[in-house]
């Protein structure tokens, strides 16, 4: 019998594929935004590398004393005040609630539901646009494209998440991948399925470098045949309209 496959590691977190990330920062607003009615200010003090997070983290400090780390948004500085609340101006690093927010207002660190901190669109250079005001809910459309509906009371930051274009510039040495992919806890290198021999691999075995079976798997395979497009939607290339 063979080994357990790299997909079956990863899931149960063992020290070689530990799921957890070595950040510093727990990004989120605080709790005292959302119980609060009227509108706070806040200063930038400082912005810090977070290990395995590819967006600046900035330091804000309320007029209470009170500090919170969120993703910094391009064109934040050190020093710039933000404001939060519902009469916060549309500015970028604002901390406004989606129904206050314009149509066609770029958005970023959006909270799923109101009070948990921001959740949606803070990687680096990632945004979301507000589509629609509906009553209490208010349409957004993601980064991947995919429009949903929040609560007109969840929370968002104005503007783009700073860090944009990091994905463009190429490692160049296997080293910078090494170190890179070790602090976001990822196996590195990553041998091919079609590579190994098939007691290791769904995918291996054969004269030839190729799957020998469709690459779809069900939602609901058992995990060790769980490699491959995992319930794909649609397959093959995309029809040019």
């Amino acid at each position: 019998m063979g080994r357990n496959i790299r997909a079956q590691r990863l899931g149960r977190g063992s020290p070689s594929f530990a799921a957890s990330l070595r950040r510093k920062f727990q990004l989120g607003f605080p709790t005292s935004l959302v119980e609060a009615g009227k509108t706070l200010v806040g200063i930038v003090r400082r912005f810090h590398h977070d290990p395995g997070r590819g967006a600046p983290v900035a330091e804000v400090e309320l007029q209470n004393g009170e500090c919170f780390a969120m993703a910094a948004v391009e064109g934040m500085s050190e020093g710039q005040k933000i404001y939060i609340g519902s009469d916060a101006p549309v500015q970028p690093g604002n901390i406004v609630p989606l129904g206050k927010l314009p149509e066609g207002t770029v958005i970023s660190s959006i909270e799923l539901r109101p009070g948990d901190g921001g959740k949606l669109a803070r990687s680096s250079g990632a945004y979301a646009t507000v589509m629609a005001q509906m009553g209490d809910k208010t349409l957004v459309r993601l980064p991947s494209k995919k429009i949903i509906e929040l609560s007109s009371k969840a929370l968002a930051v104005i503007g783009v998440v700073a860090g944009g274009g990091r994905p463009d510039k190429p490692f160049l040495k296997a080293g910078k991948k090494f170190y890179w992919m070790k602090a976001k806890r990822r196996p590195y290198p990553r041998v091919r399925g079609v590579a190994m021999a098939p007691v290791f691999h769904p995918f291996g075995g054969g004269s030839h470098k190729r799957i020998g079976r469709p690459e779809t798997v069900s939602r609901n395979a058992p995990p060790g045949r769980k490699v491959g497009l995992i319930a794909a939607r649609r397959t093959g290339r995309k029809k040019k309209t």
